[in-house]
């Protein structure tokens, strides 16, 4: 079933919505005359005429022929105009490492920088590397350094955007001078992935961020809000010759041993009266028998663009914590990025929208192995992995639950093909069979198309099949009693381990329109009552989510207020059976100020209303 009521409701405030909005006038340049920026700027390259030591100092041989971007553009909050600061990047090479040096003119007591952990840069002055060695727009690494050296990289993909649980191996520094700062970056080939040719030609970008009473945003390469594709505006690269990425045979070896024991206590001298014992002790401590576990780890490259990796019992112990999150008051799962070296290659290639692999399903494997490719546009990857403690997420409409599963074997195929200018289109499979009985299967296609510069559609399309293990022993738990009387839908299936076979799917498309002043998004997402992810992260069923917003940029030329974003969004969301969960229509304003990156939000109440959705239909087809 599904309501027709509601969704002509959403539909119809969805098309009379921008006619209410903010008035319009033509698009208006706002490039300052005395400025010409530059768009898709190129710059050729040659090698380091001596070496470089990376201190921040920028006074090493291998600087003197380094190429120099300058003429950078401001584009955040100024539309390409002139920066009130000047930068300059510089970029050189040898046969194992790529250099990049930015120098950054500012009053030094101004300058705001902090020893800071890893990733947390982006409050301070920073500069960034953004680099698509592909240059297809499917993936591109950013990395960001402060006035200090200290690093944050991430991985961007245009479903996604930044994966800043992606880490690269380094080198940086930086150092405050008398007129701003400067910094120093040395990134090895090795760490990096590229095609495998004599000549290289890199998209690339060099980026400042410069926060003060604004905050603002520069780059080498000028950009055009009427392009929503990030890195098919940044500058193109040259002169790269005679260099391999990562190649060869990386090993993470570990042992980890313990033993434990107990303090024991003997009587040597003395009585016993009454049950009373009275005397000297001699004390001591047995040992119990000591543990220890190999944990191995392999990494091979057998070209440019194929890697085969490996890991038997990994040692995941000194990955850093899980940022921590509040869990009061909601009743689904939480997300957390992953962060173990294993799930690091190509985990662009492996994600989509509906997080239909979710690498930390694996929770405890004792063996598992990978091997990833990218072709000039083709990418595929394939992971196997036997998993000691397999959790299984158990969702439902207004919670989800998970359990231990014991041992099951995983299975997971990935296959991308790039259409170009940040367009897509590809298929997931996931299979995993547990060793008590029962599996899960996922078969899926996404992409994205894109119809001009300022539109795009991103899709996804799911089908599921659950085979669910005959075990009772799953749910003994008195806090799994209620699996016995719950149902997935109608009637039909249930929630309780009892053999059942059933299939479900999911699906959502998001339409998003961008120009340099309006922007649009309707966005319809669905999940059927029996559908269920046992490698992904989709904790929430039998529901159908309609959504539109509708925005309007102005930024003043000058003037107190920079930014002013007025949007309305509406949207419901409903079952299988028709059931409003929730509707609502929203006004907000955003306005941002010159002065102390001062910013103010306001919204009006949101009207939720669920009773012009109450009434059920049953349209032929549906349900």
């Amino acid at each position: 079933m599904i309501n027709l009521t509601c969704l002509r409701w959403v539909a119809g405030i969805a098309l009379v919505t921008p006619f209410f909005m903010w008035p319009g006038a033509a698009t208006a340049d706002y490039t300052s005359a005395e400025f010409a920026p530059i768009y898709q700027p190129e710059l050729k390259i040659s090698r380091a005429a001596g070496g470089i030591k990376i201190d921040g100092q920028l006074d090493d041989a291998g600087w003197y022929r380094a190429a120099r971007a300058d003429h950078f553009a401001e584009h955040q909050p100024g539309d390409q105009t002139k920066p009130p600061v000047e930068t300059a990047a510089f970029i050189t090479y040898d046969e194992s490492k790529l250099y990049v040096s930015f120098v950054c003119f500012d009053d030094p007591g101004s300058i705001r920088a902090s020893y800071a952990d890893r990733e947390r840069v982006y409050d301070d002055d920073n500069i960034a590397l953004l680099l698509d060695t592909y240059g297809d727009a499917a993936w591109a690494y950013t990395m960001n350094v402060n006035p200090y050296g200290v690093q944050a990289d991430a991985l961007w993909s245009p479903n996604i955007g930044q994966d800043s649980g992606f880490d690269l191996v380094w080198e940086s520094a930086g150092a405050v001078t008398d007129s701003g700062y400067q910094v120093e970056m040395a990134i090895p080939f090795a760490a990096l992935r590229f095609p495998n040719r004599e000549q290289q030609t890199w998209k690339m970008d060099f980026y400042r961020n410069h926060p003060r009473e604004t905050s603002r945003a520069y780059s080498w390469a000028a950009y055009d809000r009427n392009e929503q594709c990030w890195p098919c505006q940044w500058g193109t690269v040259t002169g790269i010759e005679g260099v391999t990425p990562g190649k060869g045979i990386e090993l993470i070896s570990a042992w980890v041993g313990q033993q434990g024991g107990n303090l024991t206590r003997t009587m040597v001298a003395g009585a016993e009266t009454d049950g009373l014992r009275s005397g000297s002790y001699q004390y001591g401590f047995d040992y119990d028998k000591a543990l220890g576990a190999l944990s191995l780890g392999g990494k091979y490259s057998l070209s440019s663009n194929i890697t085969v990796e490996a890991t038997y019992n990994p040692d995941f112990s000194q990955i850093e914590a899980d940022a921590g999150q509040i869990d009061v008051n909601t009743t689904f799962a939480l997300f957390y990025p992953e962060r173990r070296p294993f799930f690091q290659e190509g985990s662009d290639l492996f994600r989509t929208l509906f997080n239909s692999y979710y690498s930390r399903t694996i929770n405890d494997p004792v063996f598992a192995a990978k091997v990833t490719a990218r072709g000039s546009r083709t990418g595929f990857g394939y992971l196997v992995a036997r998993d000691e403690n397999s959790p299984i997420t158990l969702p439902f409409e207004e919670f989800s639950d998970y359990l231990l599963a014991g041992k099951s074997t995983v299975n997971i195929l990935r296959l991308r093909q790039s259409l170009g200018s940040s367009a897509h289109a590809g298929m997931i499979a996931t299979h995993r069979i547990f060793d008590e009985g029962g599996s899960g299967s996922l078969i899926a296609a996404d992409g994205r198309v894109r119809f001009a510069p300022t539109l795009n559609l991103d899709y996804q399309l799911i089908a599921a099949h659950t085979a669910e293990a005959d075990n009772p022993s799953f749910t003994q738990s008195n806090r799994f009693n209620y699996l016995q009387t719950e149902y997935l839908g109608d009637d039909s299936v249930t929630a309780a381990f009892d053999g059942e076979s059933y299939w479900g799917h999911g699906g959502l498309a998001v339409l998003r329109w961008w120009t340099r002043t309006w922007n649009a998004a309707i966005n319809y997402w669905e999940v059927s009552p029996t559908y269920r992810a046992d490698n992904g992260f989709d904790p929430k069923i039998n529901r159908r989510d309609f959504t539109f917003t509708a925005g309007y940029q102005h930024r003043p030329d000058g003037g107190l207020l920079i930014n002013c974003n007025p949007w309305v969004e509406t949207g419901a969301v409903w079952n299988y059976d028709g059931v409003c969960k929730e509707q609502f229509i929203r006004a907000n304003l955003y306005n941002q100020l010159s002065v102390a990156q001062a910013n103010f939000h306001t919204s009006t109440p949101s009207m939720k209303n669920c009773s012009i959705c109450s009434t059920r239909r049953v349209i032929p087809g549906y349900g």
